[in-house]
């Protein structure tokens, strides 16, 4: 667990917007997943995606790293930014932008 932990954090230092979620951008495999991916790209921002079903250990270990229950989960800058609902609230909001107008 502690190797996938590592891992989480090197992806997060190294990219500025990393989700990890079920499937992939180009194919989610949940409806949670998708509306992060839909928001990411109407926004066109560049990003890295983590498939979280293809490693039970990472599944695991992204909740635990950030003491957060359920997936998908954005990255920003190094921040946790939060799951769906709150991405959506802060697209809809207009504040999710301000994050990448930085």
């Amino acid at each position: 667990m502690e190797k996938t932990l590592e891992s989480i954090r090197e992806d997060i230092a190294n990219h500025r917007v990393v989700l990890f979620m079920k499937g992939t951008k180009l194919l989610p495999q949940c409806g949670f997943s998708a509306k992060v991916v839909h928001i990411l790209n109407q926004l066109n921002i560049e990003y890295e995606t983590r498939d979280v079903l293809q490693d039970d250990t990472l599944r695991q270990a992204i909740k635990d790293f950030s003491n957060w229950p359920t997936l998908p989960q954005l990255y920003i800058d190094g921040k946790f930014v939060g799951g769906c609902d709150i991405v959506v609230e802060l697209f809809k909001a207009g504040e999710l932008q301000e994050y990448f107008n930085k």
